[in-house]
């Protein structure tokens, strides 16, 4: 995955993205607008059908891209999340590692046989603060990257 260049710093290093159960909502929506919108419109008439056609088909295109545009990154000043499509909605949020308190993931049978995990990044002194984000592939490996890195810079001192 290619990380957006304008949040990428020279130590930025992906470590995670959407897992393919998060595009199982855009194939839900897909059919639902395809399958059962469209159908209906040539009910009422051609005109009517070709405009759902072409919104369903903006809108299956977007959220697939949304969906997409998920990047979890980490680089030397902390933990990252960069997402968006358009570019008044595109934007990134993080954790500093100075401020963080820790990574966990959230286990169970289905994450478990789909690898796809929700993630979180806390912060020491907010949770308004902190990165949750749900169908993370490879999540669990994620997390104890982030950890690792995390506890080889509290025992540098590098922070407190």
């Amino acid at each position: 995955m290619e990380l957006d260049k304008a949040a990428m710093t020279p130590q930025a290093r992906v470590i995670g993205v959407k897992s393919w159960t998060a595009y199982a909502g855009v194939l839900a929506l897909a059919g639902l607008l395809f399958l059962v919108a469209l159908p209906l419109s040539f009910r009422w008439n051609e005109l009517a059908a070709a405009a759902v056609l072409a919104g369903s088909s903006l809108i299956v295109v977007y959220r697939f891209l949304l969906v997409r545009s998920v990047q979890l990154y980490y680089d030397d000043v902390g933990v990252w999340v960069v997402s968006g499509v358009l570019p008044w909605a595109r934007g990134v949020a993080g954790v500093k590692w100075r401020d963080m308190d820790e990574a966990s993931y959230v286990n169970g049978f289905v994450s478990w046989v789909t690898r796809s995990y929700t993630v979180r990044i806390g912060h020491r002194f907010t949770k308004e603060s902190e990165i949750v984000l749900h169908h993370i592939a490879g999540g669990r490996k994620a997390v104890e990257t982030v950890n690792a890195i995390h506890q080889q810079m509290i025992r540098s001192g590098a922070v407190d």
